[in-house]
C-alpha cells in the first residue's frame, strides 16, 4: 500500500506534516467563522423575520435597511471582499496574512449567507403556532424563543450544513491570497508547482470534511424530527 501511494502520490507523500498543518488551519477557520458567524447570522436572521411587515414587531424602515444590507453584502463575491477588507481585517488582528486574518472576511461573508437562510427557516415556521402564542399573551421574546427557534429547529439544522459547507469551500478559496489551509497548500505546492497530486488529496480532504458535516447535521435533524 505504501508503495502504491508512493507511486501515485509522490508529492503529497513527501509533506505529510504540511498536510496535517493545513487541514488544522481550515478546521481552526471553519468552526470559528461557523460560531462566530453562526450567531451573528442568527441574530440577524431572526430581526429579518420579527421586524419584516406584518412580523411580531414590524418595522418597515429597520427591515427594508437590513434587508439591503443583507442583499449588497452577499452580491459582493468573496474573492473581492478579500481584498476590500484588508485595512480593516489588519486593524482588527493586525495582519492580512494567515488564518486568524482570514476569520473577518469569512465571518463578513457568513453572516449576511446565514442571516438569510434563518429567514428561510423560520418563515416555514406555521402561523396558526404563532397566532396560538400571541393569543396564549406569550412575550415577543418568548415566542422567538419557544416558537420560532423551538418549531424552526429542524430548518435551522438544515440550513446551518449549508452554511456551513459553504464556510470550507471559503476556506480554500481564501487560501489562494494567502490564508493558509487546504486551498493555500493546493495553490502553492499543487497549482504553482505542477503537483496536480498534491491539489488532489488537498481536495479529497476537503470533501471528507465536507461529508462529516453534512453526515453530523443528518443524524441532528433525524433526532430533532423524532
Amino acid at each position: 500500500m505504501q508503495n502504491l501511494l508512493e507511486q501515485f502520490l509522490p508529492n503529497a507523500m513527501e509533506i505529510p506534516d504540511e498536510f496535517i498543518e493545513a487541514t488544522q488551519e481550515t478546521i481552526y477557520m471553519a468552526v470559528y467563522t461557523s460560531i462566530i458567524g453562526g450567531v451573528l447570522g442568527l441574530f440577524f436572521g431572526v430581526l429579518l423575520v420579527i421586524t419584516r411587515p406584518g412580523g411580531l414587531l414590524e418595522q418597515r424602515a429597520f427591515f427594508n435597511i437590513l434587508d439591503k444590507v443583507v442583499n449588497i453584502v452577499r452580491s459582493i463575491p468573496f474573492i473581492i471582499l478579500l481584498a476590500l477588507l484588508v485595512t480593516f481585517t489588519r486593524f482588527i488582528v493586525g495582519t492580512s496574512i494567515g488564518a486568524t486574518a482570514a476569520l473577518v472576511p469569512l465571518v463578513v461573508a457568513v453572516v449576511p449567507f446565514y442571516a438569510r437562510q434563518i429567514e428561510v427557516a423560520l418563515l416555514e415556521v406555521d402561523p396558526g403556532v404563532i397566532e396560538a402564542a400571541e393569543a396564549m399573551g406569550t412575550s415577543p421574546l418568548g415566542i422567538i424563543f419557544r416558537v420560532y427557534l423551538r418549531e424552526g429547529l429542524p430548518g435551522i439544522i438544515r440550513v446551518s450544513a449549508l452554511t456551513i459547507i459553504n464556510v470550507i469551500s471559503l476556506t480554500a478559496m481564501a487560501g489562494a491570497v494567502g490564508a493558509g489551509g487546504l486551498g493555500n497548500l493546493a495553490i502553492t505546492r499543487g497549482y504553482n508547482r505542477f503537483q496536480t497530486d498534491v491539489t488532489w488529496v488537498a481536495v479529497i480532504i476537503i470533501l471528507i470534511l465536507v461529508f462529516i458535516s453534512q453526515a453530523v447535521s443528518n443524524w441532528l435533524i433525524r433526532r430533532v424530527s423524532h
